[in-house]
């Protein structure tokens, strides 16, 4: 008699700490941090990530999960959507009553993710040098009352582009927040606030909380 396999997904890290970005930052979180990602963004804070990890299944996940005690819960890597099973989990935590959310590059499909997840979709900016690989469809699929969308600006052309995307696609409408939060050392948080209030930009202002209260490069956190 045959069985079907476990559904597994190569994991990096699990870990409590506190959200340190979008609309839910400075809540306790558990991070669910799987390994792989599809870009190579020149800036990228996690590229530790795109290898390794460790396998495992659905059920020692969600086992490792409930242990931290927290409501909470962020999909992140690398690109959680990278592993075409990270959309059970999602579903397993949903079903379990977390509140979930998903910090997700956008060149991927979101509409493959249940309803109930929070979508943080990261349109990747021209200095990323991934900017051609931003899927705008998926733009068409943010749900208004609960996705945000999130612009990381390295430079003052970042910005531009970044503010005409915006206007282009109205995501102040289409999403619940929109963010703007510089690349760590590439470029003055001052400048980015002023560009803001120059342009009356409806956006929220943000920074890695977790970047000041450890060490930019520490994991785990």
């Amino acid at each position: 008699m045959s069985t079907t396999p476990a559904k597994t997904l190569l994991i990096y890290e699990i870990y409590a700490s506190v959200q340190g970005e979008s609309t839910w930052a400075g809540l306790p979180c558990v991070f669910i941090r799987l390994a792989r990602c599809n870009l190579r963004c020149t800036w990228c804070d996690t590229e530790y990530a795109f290898k390794g990890g460790e396998k495992m299944t659905l059920d020692q996940i969600m086992d490792q999960v409930k242990t931290y005690g927290i409501p909470l819960v962020e999909l992140t890597g690398g690109e959680p959507l990278a592993q075409p099973t990270c959309i059970d989990l999602a579903q397993c935590l949903v079903d379990a009553q977390y509140e979930v959310l998903i910090e997700t590059s956008g060149s991927l499909p979101i509409d493959t993710l249940p309803p109930a997840v929070a979508r943080i979709m990261d349109l990747k900016c021209p200095d990323s040098g991934m900017c051609h690989r931003n899927l705008l469809e998926n733009i068409d699929h943010l749900q208004p009352h609960r996705d945000e969308v999130k612009f990381v600006l390295a430079s003052r052309k970042d910005y531009e582009w970044c503010r005409d995307t915006i206007e282009a696609y109205n995501l102040d409408q289409r999403c619940k927040t929109v963010l703007l939060s510089p690349v760590f050392g590439a470029v003055e948080a001052k400048d980015i606030v002023d560009w803001i209030l120059e342009d009356d930009l409806p956006v929220r202002f943000q920074l890695q909380m977790h970047k000041f209260i450890w060490p930019p490069d520490q994991q785990g956190v």
